[in-house]
């Protein structure tokens, strides 16, 4: 068995397309037109997983609530110097700026324009 995407719903799809596109280097694949909806599938840079951006014809004005259930989404990125000078350039911010969490491992959050968490994981060499 193949994890193959995950679904989220978005109050405003093009701030949620310039996020997941722009910032964290995920491919537009393709959309599918159903009776109430949208769907935008994105595909990571090593076309191992997608997310699927779902755009209701009747969005709530306010958005959607997010349940306490949902924890965060984990990407890996090579160096969190350079995501932070592409996080800066885009005017996005940090949740929680970087730090060690465990040896070998720094780690940092920010939020996608519907409130979702999103982990940045660096493998880091402590010599």
């Amino acid at each position: 068995m193949k994890f193959l995407h995950t679904m989220i719903r978005v109050k405003d799809l093009q701030k949620s397309l310039d996020f997941y596109q722009n910032l964290l280097n995920m491919t537009f694949v393709k959309k599918k037109r159903l009776d109430d909806c949208e769907l935008y599938f994105l595909e990571d840079e090593e076309h191992t997983a997608q997310i699927e951006l779902t755009y209701n014809d009747d969005t709530p004005e306010n958005g959607y609530k997010n349940g306490n259930a949902f924890g965060h989404f984990a990407f890996s990125v090579n160096s969190l110097d350079k995501f932070t000078e592409k996080l800066n350039n885009l005017g996005y911010e940090y949740l929680y700026e970087p730090f060690v969490i465990f040896s070998g491992t720094k780690i940092a959050f920010v939020k996608d324009p519907d409130g979702n968490e999103i982990e940045l994981i660096e493998k880091i060499n402590e010599n």
